[in-house]
């Protein structure tokens, strides 16, 4: 016993310093000056750019929409197939996998066929602006990590005698969902809708091959060429809002466990 902790130990040191050092160095890096010594003039030209903030900014209303069409299309078919159609749950999961064994570089080179050689109202619609053109695609990369995410939090909870005690009181299959299921697995969601935006953050060869060239890593690449510390600001700040609310996700889930825990039960009554 006393050894394998020992192992433990060692192993979580040296991952710990693994991801440490590196974020320690780019750190440093980035709060070197120009002229020598240390300031925060790197991230202050974050806030001064114009194009920097309306690339996060772009980025951040494609990661907001590609959450919300991501829960609308997971969290009701998760549920289904758990209540209606658990023998399908392998098929599901083998179809949601596929995004992550088809690499974007062919998907992108696929899309950029189609923006290419098809025309039409439709197309030209779909592909005439970064939000419109890329959110699609990001739900499909964005798919796996949500599914599992979500089907993890039903898998934790009693989801069928949840659905069935509210239909006997009365509520549709709408209003069970929403008002039962969803703060049940509020966590879950929670988790899967930030999965995303740190997908969306952080993609950028879909983007690159398709030239949307407005959004956030983009924008950080092609800051690096020309201010290298402004470029690793950039990673660290948008690295750190991930982790900030990744934290937050856990917090709440903390909080409504011990919450349930500390409710006092009704008392039983006597025949």
């Amino acid at each position: 016993m006393t050894r394998g902790r020992r192992w433990r130990v060692v192993v979580l040191a040296l991952a710990a310093l693994y991801f440490l050092i590196p974020l320690i160095a780019s750190a440093e890096f980035s709060l070197r000056a120009p002229g020598g010594g240390y300031g925060v003039a790197n991230y202050t030209r974050i806030a001064e750019d114009p194009v920097l903030l309306s690339a996060l900014f772009t980025s951040l209303r494609i990661a907001v929409l590609t959450a919300v069409v991501v829960l609308l299309l997971v969290v009701p078919t998760a549920v289904w197939v758990r209540l209606r159609f658990p023998s399908l749950a392998a098929v599901l999961e083998s179809a949601t996998i596929l995004p992550i064994v088809i690499p974007p570089v062919v998907m992108a080179a696929g899309i950029a066929f189609v923006q290419a050689n098809l025309g039409g109202p439709v197309f030209r619609a779909l592909f005439d602006s970064s939000t419109s053109a890329l959110t699609p695609f990001y739900v499909i990369l964005a798919l796996p990590f949500a599914y599992r995410a979500v089907d993890n939090g039903l898998a934790a909870i009693p989801l069928r005698t949840l659905v069935e005690a509210a239909r006997n009181l009365g509520a549709g299959m709408t209003t069970a969902l929403v008002r039962v299921v969803l703060p049940a697995v509020r966590s879950a969601v929670l988790g899967a809708a930030f999965l995303t935006l740190a997908l969306v953050l952080g993609e950028i060869v879909i983007a690159r091959i398709l030239l949307y060239t407005d959004t956030f890593p983009i924008a950080v690449v092609e800051v690096g060429r020309s201010a290298a510390g402004v470029s690793v600001a950039l990673s660290l700040a948008s690295l750190l809002l991930t982790w900030v609310l990744l934290l937050a996700v856990s917090f709440v889930g903390s909080r409504r466990r011990r919450s349930s825990r500390s409710r006092p039960s009704a008392p039983r009554r006597n025949p």
